[in-house]
């Protein structure tokens, strides 16, 4: 099987758009998966829960997500990302809303584990983003899956644990070892913040255990035009043409 693995798509349809265009291309997809973060920052929520709605097996629960789906407080989130959440919902169709609301934290398939953050406790959506951070996963590793697939941190990271040891994985693509455990952290669709400025996702094939990124540029003017229209936080659009 070859999943497709998008998440942190943040409202954003351009670059969901050009995303799947790109995805359909390559084919050979059997099914899609999200991990969550779907509204917060860009200018079409309800739009992208649509979209994802129809095409996704299973979609998980960002916090994002559960802030507007009152799921959890957020009362604590910096001005502009409050009020942006305060925009989004009133943006997304009730239908989509209550679709939110019953959207699981995690996902197992296999050897396959699905999640937005951290595995262990994702509801505290903790990030995984430093050597550090998953080296503290490794007295965990007989109950993390064989590969565990996050967003959440919208970076390209990949991590891979030994019995003593993480080390950092940096490539395009690559094919998973045995006796290893990896955590793999797939990118933004909707707003990328290692620098790259276009869409990415994540592939993963099943069978050979290779995984490799997909990376498409998008209209980001248009997007960034509707964030502006729709009085958010400027800065919401402008760091997509950074990446960061």
């Amino acid at each position: 099987m070859r999943y497709a693995i998008l998440s942190d798509i943040h409202g954003n349809i351009e670059s969901l758009d050009a995303m799947l265009d790109r995805l359909n291309e390559i084919g050979g997809i059997d099914k899609y998966y999200c991990l969550g973060d779907i509204v917060g920052y860009g200018a079409d929520p309800d739009a992208c829960c649509t979209k994802i709605r129809e095409l996704c097996e299973v979609t998980l629960l960002g916090n994002h997500d559960a802030a507007v789906a009152g799921r959890m407080d957020y009362s604590y989130y910096y001005d502009a990302a409050r009020e942006a959440l305060d925009w989004c919902r009133e943006q997304v169709s009730e239908e989509n809303l209550e679709w939110l609301k019953g959207l699981p934290y995690t996902h197992r398939l296999g050897e396959v584990e699905l999640c937005h953050g951290s595995p262990f406790e994702p509801e505290e959506y903790d990030y995984i983003f430093a050597l550090e951070q998953a080296r503290d996963l490794i007295e965990q590793k007989p109950d993390l899956a064989d590969v565990t697939f996050i967003g959440h941190s919208h970076l390209t990271k990949v991590f891979a644990l030994t019995e003593d040891d993480a080390m950092d994985v940096v490539a395009p693509k690559f094919t998973l070892k045995p006796n290893m455990r990896y955590v793999i952290t797939v990118g933004s669709v909707g707003q990328p913040r290692d620098y790259d400025p276009r869409a990415c996702a994540g592939i993963y094939d099943t069978e050979t255990r290779r995984f490799e990124y997909v990376r498409v540029e998008y209209d980001i003017d248009s997007q960034r035009q509707k964030i502006v229209d729709a009085g958010l936080a400027q800065n919401f659009g402008t760091r997509l043409y950074l990446g960061i």
